[in-house]
């Protein structure tokens, strides 16, 4: 009796199944294209290999979000059982015996944009390291870490700073965010959202501002950058933001809109002088995650 003939099946790759499910949990391929490190028009190649090899359609767009068709439902399930078995089976053999505590300090705005998926990418490959995370302004962080109380820190400096510890892993610029379409820069004096005394942002906004005699006045103050945003998009302020923290729904002003331009920063990692393997394995994860970062961007 001769078998009847069955073409071999499509091997699916763990990085586009990463993608996919980046895309349903965020319900935007943006969103998810900095999840996974990716450019949007990479992400959006990704989808559309997966939907050819499989041959149907997972996801249906519209003009501000995307949501999964049954088929991608299906595929959602498969995707995140075949992630985890892979992530147990290569954390067998790589460094298999790590574990402990690492104490990660991250200014908030790093906090809220970046240390979620640098966590989760990291969680997936050394589950049995916990790291306890501080959340503070970089001065603070800063002292943490000169008080031994932290083992890493990702904090901001500005270019000129006269002491200049750690290592550089991303630079970036910081701009005037406000709405887009917004007219809060057009009034008199302009209304400003900034964080509280010791943050580089605001002491660099607070000076552009009294050397170009622009009249300002404080109207949202918090060391929160989540509330800072909400006032930028509810159109009541305008912010200094790193460029990199601009969305869609923002707009970069600068001298066209009269208002001066602000200075470019660093983040840097701070290190214990004595670093445990699981700390070297988190700096690592980390340095990784803002490599992958920049190459993106390129």
């Amino acid at each position: 009796m001769n078998a009847s003939f069955r073409p071999a099946l499509p091997l699916l790759d763990n990085d586009v199944l990463k993608t996919f499910v980046a895309i349903a949990d965020t319900g935007n391929f943006s969103t998810a294209a900095e999840a996974v490190l990716r450019t949007p028009s990479a992400v959006s190649m990704q989808i559309k290999k997966l939907e050819e090899q499989l041959r149907v359609t997972l996801f249906l767009r519209d003009a501000r979000s995307v949501s999964l068709t049954p088929h991608g439902e299906m595929l959602l399930s498969y995707a995140r059982r075949m992630i985890a078995l892979s992530n147990e089976a290569v954390s067998r053999f790589i460094m298999p015996e790590l574990s402990g505590v690492v104490r990660l300090g991250a200014a908030d705005d790093i906090a809220e944009r970046l240390l979620p998926g640098i966590l989760k990418n990291f969680g997936s490959k050394f589950p049995g390291i916990m790291v306890d995370v501080t959340v503070d302004m970089s001065l603070k962080l800063r002292r943490r870490m000169e008080e031994q109380r932290l083992d890493l820190a990702l904090v901001n400096f500005s270019n000129h700073s006269t002491t200049l510890p750690g290592e550089i892993v991303y630079q970036d610029r910081l701009v005037w965010a406000g709405a887009r379409c917004g007219t809060a820069h057009l009034r008199d004096p302009l209304p400003i959202s900034i964080w509280e005394e010791g943050c580089i942002w605001r002491q660099a906004a607070v000076n552009a501002l009294e050397r170009m005699k622009r009249p300002y006045r404080i109207s949202y103050l918090s060391a929160n950058t989540m509330a800072q945003r909400a006032a930028v998009l509810s159109d009541l302020a305008i912010a200094p933001f790193p460029r990199s923290y601009i969305t869609e729904d923002m707009a970069v002003l600068g001298v066209k809109e009269g208002l001066p331009d602000l200075m470019t920063f660093d983040v840097r990692l701070l290190c214990a002088p004595s670093l445990s393997v699981p700390a070297k394995a988190v700096a690592d994860s980390i340095r990784d995650a803002y490599a992958e970062r920049e190459k993106a961007a390129a």
